[in-house]
Parts: structure tokens; sequence; C-alpha cells
């Protein structure tokens, strides 16, 4: 085999083929549908390596030139440098996906029961909500939410119907911060449920 190294660089930047190639700029892509060549590529050939290498420099050179007539943006990325940017098309080849699609989730307990009963979920409104009495928008729940508003209440007042009965000594405050301790801990009973329905 010949050490000598060719000179690329005095080659033609234009290359002419007998069938014209076809390019997929999106994914920097060259289809050459020419023949090949059987005894060049053989691997008896000593020129062998060097048939593969001019046809490869061959394609790569008719990629680079359609990559230079596209739509060309200088951008400067700092100081002393700019950067060059090609506005690549869109793809069109599909190329295969690297995993497997994702395994559809299991519908949970609710979900089930939803889809069952022909029930559609709710439009999710915001988080926050104003209030009045600051004039400011607070959270509907978590830190500081308007869920927790009775809880920093110096004066509260007793519901009509528990007058004169025994909840009337019990201080709603305390109910509230009760109710959502119990609607917590239902919640947490309900996601082991349905992690145990799934397993």
């Amino acid at each position: 085999m010949s050490t000598e190294k060719k000179d690329y660089k005095s080659l033609p930047v234009t290359v002419e083929k007998p069938i014209p190639v076809t390019y997929d700029l999106g994914n920097l892509s060259v289809f050459d549908s020419n023949v090949l060549d059987k005894n060049a590529l053989d691997s008896s050939n000593a020129k062998r390596e060097e048939s593969i290498k001019d046809l490869t420099r061959d394609n790569v050179q008719l990629l680079i030139n359609q990559l230079l007539s596209l739509p060309m943006k200088t951008t400067t990325d700092s100081v002393s440098s700019t950067m060059t940017l090609l506005q690549l098309p869109e793809p069109t080849t599909e190329l295969p996906r690297e995993k497997p699609l994702p395994k559809a989730k299991q519908l949970t307990k609710w979900e089930k029961f939803a889809a069952k009963k022909g029930i559609k979920s709710k439009v999710k409104e915001g988080r926050k909500i104003y209030d009045e009495a600051s004039g400011e928008w607070v959270n509907k729940w978590g830190y500081k939410g308007a869920n927790k508003k009775l809880d920093s209440q110096w004066l509260v007042e007793v519901d009509e119907d528990v007058k004169g009965t025994e909840k009337e000594l019990v201080d709603p405050r305390s109910l509230g911060r009760q109710e959502r301790k119990r609607l917590i801990k239902k919640n947490e009973r309900q996601q082991k449920k349905n992690l145990k329905n799934n397993a």
C-alpha cells in the first residue's frame, strides 16, 4: 500500500456525479445511489482505502456545498470572536428511536371510575386568589395559604348551630388544622392504595 498522502486541498470544490445525489440537510446526510466500482472496493486491491476516501471526500464536499447555500447568520459571541450559524431545514428522513416507546401508564382507581361514569376533569384554575382584606394575591393553600386564614384570627365567630352544645367550647381554629391533617392522611392512604393496585 502506498504511504503517500493525497493533498485534498488542491482538489476542486465542484463534484460531478452520473446520478445526482439526494440530500437530507436537516440530518446532515447525503444519499449516493451511484454504482460502486467492485474492483476498486475489493479487499485484494491495494488502493481500496484510497478509493473509499475519495468517494467519501466527494460526497462530503457535495454536502458542504449544499450547506453553504443555506441562509447564514453571524452573531457576536464575545468581544473578540464571532459565530456563523446555519439555519438547517426540517429533516426529511425519519430516524429510528434510540429507546422503545414508553409503556402506557396504568389508570388509577379514580381515573377508571371517571372513565366508566363519563366524568370529565375540571379545568385547572390558578393557584392564587385575591384577598380583599390585604389587597394582595395569595395562595389558595400551602405556605400563607387562604385555607389557613382562620388560624391567625384572634377572634372567631361561632356558628349558630353549635351554640349551646358541646362543640361550642371547641376552638374553630384547631378544627381547621385537624381537618387539613385528616385530608392529608386520607390522600396519603389513597396514594398507597393506588400504588398497591398498580403493582
